[in-house]
């Protein structure tokens, strides 16, 4: 077939405008397809990379009621457990105005949102080996109850470097101060330990005791990050926490923490259900649409292809031409959708305002190869029935009604 090539791109030129808006809805296709794909890989990415020696410990009702900092004395003397760490999420975004200037003005910058969490610095990163910060930083921050750890690519979005001031206010009423944002100073930069793929490192760590002197004192836990001795017991383990607690005003609830990364996640709905439900009609649509532009191709070239009958052509070789063009369609779709796709993730990641899931974002090998799978699959689909009916077409019907 390889020698009819021409003559099928000359019949891909004739209606460009048509052919163009296809290919167009079929790139529209796999971008969406790739896209979401590659979320939903990397939110997969970040669970995975959850610890099994680690558990999270919340209020049994919902992690947004907190539990007295007492908690965690009760918590460590259960056995089986090693550490365990205050770990509150800060919801703090930056302000909106240039370092320098006045603290408490100039509004809320919601475009530059990252995490930051407020943890007990000491066990909090001696339970989490993967985050990777040189030990000389790590002492500045352990000795600056205003310090903090930043990831080093989110440092590197901000233009931040080592020894730089920040303000943070917190979205949170109950983290707010009445002189302004918290101020932090940068003492660290982490990276994930390659020993640890998939480690979540877009987010900034400071002083959970920080946050509760500013405050006055008076914070409580929203979440226990809690180190076991034995991973293949920690069902056992987190069942003794919770036992602790069952009877008190504050039941808990303890998981482990990939658990409570899929049901945080989870808040934003069933994601892979979404995810493939989005990509399923999305693939219809364009299946749709595909199909009836080669069946209008097909039908304004009956005459020509009863004259190719006529000529010898056989009717193998008249389906596939027919089947070719429509998969010609599906690939310069697919190509221009994998690369649009590429952009797009591209900008995700780098650009502003990437929160949690997106920074980091990449379009694998295999992902952008099941893109063009799918591409030339939705034009086989949608020229095998127009290509079958030009294999059953009659050169002299179709002659004589011409």
């Amino acid at each position: 077939m390889l020698r009819f090539l021409p003559f099928v791109l000359r019949h891909v030129r004739r209606n460009s405008i048509r052919t163009a808006s296809t290919v167009a809805a079929m790139a529209l296709c796999v971008l969406l397809f790739c896209t979401l794909q590659s979320a939903l890989e990397r939110f997969n990415r970040v669970i995975d990379s959850r610890s099994p020696r680690r558990l999270v410990t919340r209020n049994a009702v919902t992690f947004m009621i907190p539990m007295p900092l007492a908690f965690a004395e009760r918590i460590l003397k259960v056995p089986g457990v090693r550490r365990v760490a205050v770990m509150n999420p800060f919801g703090g975004v930056l302000p909106a105005r240039k370092e320098g200037t006045d603290a408490g003005g100039g509004g809320t910058d919601w475009s530059n949102a990252f995490q930051n969490l407020a943890v007990d610095a000491e066990p909090y990163f001696a339970m989490n080996p993967e985050l990777s910060v040189p030990p000389e930083q790590l002492r500045a921050f352990m000795g600056d109850v205003q310090g903090c750890v930043i990831g080093r690519q989110l440092a590197r979005r901000f233009g931040w470097t080592l020894g730089d001031h920040f303000f943070l206010e917190s979205f949170v009423s109950g983290y707010r101060k009445r002189s302004g944002p918290f101020e932090f100073v940068i003492r660290g930069l982490m990276d994930a330990d390659p020993r640890y793929p998939g480690t979540e490192t877009e987010l900034m760590v400071f002083h959970f005791k920080y946050l509760n002197e500013a405050l006055g004192g008076r914070l409580w836990a929203t979440t226990f990050l809690v180190e076991v001795d034995a991973p293949e017991r920690a069902a056992e383990t987190s069942a003794a926490i919770d036992a602790l607690f069952e009877n008190s005003s504050q039941p808990t609830l303890t998981e482990s923490e990939r658990a409570f990364a899929a049901d945080f996640m989870s808040m934003a709905g069933d994601l892979g259900a979404l995810v493939h439900g989005i990509g399923l009609a999305v693939c219809f649509a364009i299946l749709l649409v595909t199909a009836n532009t080669m069946s209008m191709t097909v039908r304004e070239r009956r005459t020509e292809i009863a004259v190719l009958k006529t000529l010898g052509f056989t009717n193998a070789e008249v389906m596939g031409l027919v089947v070719s063009e429509a998969l010609l369609i599906g690939a310069a779709g697919g190509v221009l959708g994998v690369v649009g796709t590429r952009g797009l993730v591209w900008v995700l990641d780098h650009g502003a305002g990437t929160w949690f899931g997106f920074a980091g974002m990449a379009l694998s090998p295999l992902m952008a190869l099941s893109g063009l799978g799918v591409a030339l699959a939705l034009g086989l689909a949608a020229g095998l029935m127009p290509a079958w009916g030009a294999y059953r077409a009659r050169a002299a019907e179709i002659l004589r009604s011409v």
